[in-house]
């Protein structure tokens, strides 16, 4: 059994000039984004594979859920594919992921809401900001991974906690 956890990135700031990729989170992405690294610390087993978005939004909330199951930041790894990745993007993300039980996997709209139906065959509308998707695959490795045959573990999102 693999379990993937895709990770939304938090609400980002738009105070600063910066380029999308460079945003930071804002006042409440960073408290949305504790407030669910706790929640999903105190439900789910920690994941052993961190693979976040390069953004500056993603990376960040990677770094605060690491913080919340006393992960070290440095077992992140950067995919800079997963900015603005499509779900068969991420399909290919998780398929050549290192052998582990449990993924974790930080980006970005509209990919993940997409990645999230295609994998469970759901009908999210949207996997709002530092939204949290658990899906579970009946597979002894990565690459086995398909669309429409998942299973729908845990939704977790900020206004439901």
């Amino acid at each position: 059994m693999k379990t993937v956890y895709l990770i939304r990135h938090a609400k980002s700031s738009w105070s600063f000039d910066l380029s999308d990729h460079d945003r930071p989170l804002g006042k409440r992405g960073r408290k949305d984004v504790i407030k669910m690294g706790k929640h999903l610390a105190s439900q789910q087993p920690a994941p052993e594979v961190l693979i976040s978005s390069t953004a500056s939004r993603a990376f960040y909330t990677a770094l605060h859920i690491c913080d919340q199951y006393g992960i070290d930041e440095g077992n992140i790894r950067l995919d800079k594919n997963l900015y603005h990745a499509g779900s068969g993007e991420i399909l290919e993300i998780i398929k050549k992921s290192p052998s582990c039980d449990r993924l974790a996997i930080f980006g970005h709209n509209p990919g993940f809401t997409s990645a999230a139906n295609a994998f469970a065959n759901l009908n999210f509308d949207n996997v709002p900001t530092c939204g949290i998707v658990g899906i579970n695959f009946n597979v002894r490795y990565w690459k086995d991974v398909n669309f429409g045959e998942g299973m729908l573990a845990f939704f977790y999102f900020p206004k439901e906690i």
